[in-house]
């Protein structure tokens, strides 16, 4: 029998991904219960089973490593070792080149890094120690210091850890089968639309439209099923910063808890994808400009352990993702300072304090007095505004002044199908996401002249707006009216000039080739019931760009 040692390879870092997942999050609890025989014991099956899975594809060090650690296991099950926090930490960078390991076979390699070797060592020289006999556990403190060479940092682990984005799903039989039903429905609904069209001399309007209306039905059934299997919950994403606050904490010399709420909200897969670097950039930013040191904590009347808080829910027809702290707050002064250096906000007069914390989203923008290997140069926050908008979702920022502050992100359920407006800028059709639309009104007829953008009144509110037709550079001659449509993002609202509105319409959304990658106003593509291609325009990037026209009116 053939054996298709890809497909088996591909199961194997699923399965230990997850396990890998598992043994971290029991870990981390582990930290705070050393006691817990069972999470100890769940650690030991995840280590076990990757040791079978290496055995059957011949890992020869990815064994040896597992085999050590399980005899390390054992020692602290069975009591003649305590649970250090020596022990600890090698324990968790265990986990970190169990990961590298299971990248390297995915890649067809086995090899023993410096990394592994140097944990080996500490792994094995902890095993080989004499005892220490106790009558029971203490908490995690340190028992026995290693030779110098050994006592290498976790960090040298960690960096050659590369988390590859899981590509699969786990769907539950039953699902795969009423997705079976439902394509068999559409087969027989579409020979029975057929069989009406063969006949076309005894043809009945009513029993086609009826036949139609039959397969349109289970077609939007079988649309709306297979968004819910993509649909995952964000608790395995969330948990995964729990080490991450750990061990930033621990080296910043702050004593930091995360709390979890809304796990169970679901997402659909390749948002939780995109939302790993922008959740990062904000732990970190939380954990290194906003919580303070447990003096300055003590001494403001806080609690020493400082709390961030992530949290999901549903809002709106869309996902809420939040991250909060209960640390300092923002400083608007140094935000305006820090945007001042940089060139923006020269004239903070009037500016209201949602729109100086928006600041700290632009390039280069930092509060931080020193550059560390944490934060100081600005990009942070700049990445997590480019990523949320690429889920064409909005952040925004709430604080309050020695209290703590907060990041939300808003964004679609899901990235593969949008409710939009239909509008023709120089006959053709682009398609604009219909949760960034307000209203839509006629152009006042003052306004069809001249370079077709600036600032127009609206109900005696100025509204600066872009002619799209000009700026695409595809202009015709105009005849008849033109709208205006009224869209927002973030905090900005502004106007679109359009040649014609078609109405609202469900998008698949197509992804744009390399050739477009210069294409900025532009989010993806779409395929029209006529069978042309519809661009679909990034609302946010437009946006920016009536801003520049804005300014340079003024």
């Amino acid at each position: 029998m053939d054996i298709d040692n890809e497909l088996l390879l591909k199961s194997f870092v699923a399965e230990t991904e997850e396990g890998l997942a598992q043994m971290e999050q029991a870990l981390l609890e582990l930290e705070s219960n050393p006691d817990d025989e069972e999470l100890v014991n769940t650690v030991f099956r995840v280590v076990h089973s990757f040791k079978g899975n290496a055995a059957i594809f011949e890992l020869k060090y990815a064994q040896e490593f597992a085999h050590a650690l399980e005899d390390l296991l054992e020692k602290v099950r069975t009591h003649e070792l305590s649970l250090s926090q020596e022990i600890f930490d090698a324990l968790l960078a265990s986990q970190d080149v169990l990961r590298d390991l299971t990248v390297q076979a995915a890649a067809g390699k086995d090899t023993a890094t410096p990394q592994l070797k140097k944990l080996l060592q500490r792994i094995r020289a902890r095993v080989t120690a004499k005892p220490i006999k106790r009558k029971k556990r203490q908490l995690l403190e340190p028992e026995i210091v290693l030779p110098e060479a050994a006592l290498e940092t976790d960090e040298d682990v960690k960096s050659t850890v590369t988390r590859t984005s899981a590509r699969t799903l786990r769907v539950d039989v039953e699902k795969l089968d009423r997705l079976l039903d439902l394509t068999g429905e559409i087969a027989i609904a579409r020979g029975r639309t057929t069989r009406l069209l063969e006949n076309r001399d005894q043809l009945s309007i009513e029993e086609l439209a009826e036949a139609h209306s039959t397969e349109a039905a289970l077609q939007a059934e079988l649309q709306e099923f297979v968004m819910k299997i993509r649909m995952v919950p964000v608790g395995p994403l969330f948990r995964q910063y729990q080490r991450s606050v750990r061990d930033i904490s621990k080296e910043l010399q702050k004593t930091v808890v995360l709390k979890i709420e809304g796990d169970d909200v679901e997402v659909d897969t390749s948002v939780v994808e995109h939302l790993r670097d922008p959740l990062m950039h904000m732990i970190r930013n939380a954990l290194d400009h906003g919580i303070e040191s447990p003096e300055q904590r003590s001494l403001a009347g806080k609690a020493a352990v400082g709390t961030i808080t992530l949290r999901a829910s549903h809002q709106s027809g869309g996902i809420t993702v939040e991250v909060e702290d209960d640390g300092a707050g923002l400083n608007r002064t140094r935000i305006l300072e820090a945007a001042k250096k940089r060139g923006i906000a020269s004239d903070a007069t009037g500016m209201s304090d949602q729109e100086v914390y928006q600041l700290v989203f632009e390039s280069g923008v930092s509060t931080a007095g020193q550059v560390s290997n944490l934060s100081g140069r600005g990009v942070g926050m700049d990445v997590v505004r480019r990523n949320v908008q690429a889920l064409r979702g909005s952040v925004s920022i709430t604080s309050r002044p020695g209290l703590g502050s907060a990041v939300r992100l808003r964004f679609p359920l899901t990235l593969a199908i949008i409710e939009g407006f239909g509008v023709d800028v120089g006959g053709n059709t682009y398609v604009i996401p219909l949760d960034h639309v307000v209203e839509c009104v006629d152009l006042p007829s003052n306004e069809r002249s001249g370079d077709g953008d600036g600032v127009i009144s609206l109900r005696g509110q100025p509204l600066p707006y872009l002619d799209l037709a000009r700026h695409f550079g595809v202009e015709e001659e105009r005849r008849g009216r033109q709208s205006l449509m009224v869209v927002r993002s973030e905090s900005h609202l502004a106007g679109l000039v359009v040649d014609a509105l078609h109405g609202e319409t469900q998008t698949v959304i197509k992804p744009l080739g390399k050739f477009f990658e210069g294409l900025r106003w532009a989010a993806g593509s779409s395929i029209l019931g006529n069978g042309r291609v519809a661009l679909i325009l990034d609302v946010a990037a437009l946006l920016r760009e009536v801003c520049k026209e804005e300014v340079a009116v003024g």
